[in-house]
């Protein structure tokens, strides 16, 4: 296995640190590429996280993962990014310093913007060697994701995997245009998108999920320590073949009186805006019965802002 110019051998425990630009003060920036590989040949796994700089939930997955050395196969490879996105995890922040999301620049470019140059190398240097990949994120802009899988519909293989994992839910979504998504499905790669917490945030319910969620993906692929083995599911996951937002129909102030995950009834209240100076307040009511499955946790929100994501259609 040949990863950005490095060889690494059949039993063998690397870290390559991908240097491809650097801060405006010539400071170095890397991304440690973590890999460790058994001595038994199998399948190779990608653990990534920090594609948005700000999600910093789906790094502590990783460094968990790693941490606990659960990525030291029995057998195959398995290579863990921490962190894609350094640029935006030192600011703090979702985009790279050219201002584009990097998960909508897919394949990239060699000679393109600082996002699309990284995209690039993330595409030709690594996945070219990777058969399943799991990408951590969160919720952005205050918003908390209910712990859960992103697969796209009538992929069986997908699904399969989908229920090993075993996420409290399972989101039927198509892949969208430039997503590292729907690149790894370009190139054959069976890829889950875990989705868990919000950015700039550390939920530990969200992060064992993933985990336990990740030790099951590879005990099913026989690659686990014996000594590691995952919890058995304690639940089915539930799966989400349409959803929809409830955006805010004023501005104001956001009382939340539910939680990512629950299930609500048609015309319960919900949530509550109010303005500041005591003129009104507006019940938030569910429009359908359904689970919330992303719960805004701002204070103040503005009218047309997306506030809750409720099921509607299960299968």
């Amino acid at each position: 296995m040949i990863i950005h110019g490095e060889t690494i051998l059949p039993g063998q425990s690397r870290t390559i640190n991908m240097e491809i630009a650097r801060l405006h003060t010539m400071t170095k920036l890397k991304i440690p590429v973590i890999i460790e590989r058994s001595k038994v040949d199998g399948p190779v796994v990608l653990f990534s996280a920090g594609i948005h700089g700000d999600e910093i939930n789906g790094v502590e997955i990783v460094r968990q993962i790693i941490v606990r050395k659960i990525n030291k196969p029995k057998t195959g490879t398995i290579i863990c990014i921490p962190v894609v996105n350094i640029f935006g995890f030192v600011n703090q922040k979702r985009e790279f310093p050219d201002g584009r999301d990097l998960n909508r620049v897919f394949p990239g470019s060699r000679n393109g913007s600082l996002a699309s140059r990284f995209a690039w190398h993330i595409l030709n240097e690594i996945m070219p060697h990777v058969d399943y990949c799991i990408d951590f994120h969160a919720g952005g802009a205050a918003r908390f994701n209910a712990p859960q899988i992103r697969v796209e519909p009538d992929n069986k293989k997908l699904k399969d995997l989908s229920d090993v994992f075993n996420a409290p839910f399972t989101l039927f979504s198509k892949n969208i245009a430039g997503s590292f998504r729907n690149a790894c499905g370009k190139l054959g790669v069976t890829m889950l998108l875990y989705e868990g917490g919000k950015s700039l945030d550390l939920n530990n319910e969200v992060t064992q999920e993933g985990v336990q969620g990740a030790k099951r993906v590879l005990q099913h692929l026989g690659m686990l320590n014996i000594r590691k083995n995952a919890k058995a599911p304690e639940r089915p996951p539930i799966y989400i073949e349409d959803s929809a937002w409830v955006r805010a129909r004023h501005s104001g102030m956001f009382q939340n009186r539910i939680h990512a995950g629950q299930f609500v009834t048609k015309g319960e209240v919900i949530a509550i805006i109010t303005d500041p100076f005591g003129k009104f307040e507006q019940k938030v009511k569910a429009p359908n019965s359904g689970y919330i499955i992303n719960s805004n946790d701002a204070s103040i929100v503005y009218q047309g802002d997306a506030i809750f994501h409720i099921t509607q259609r299960l299968s």
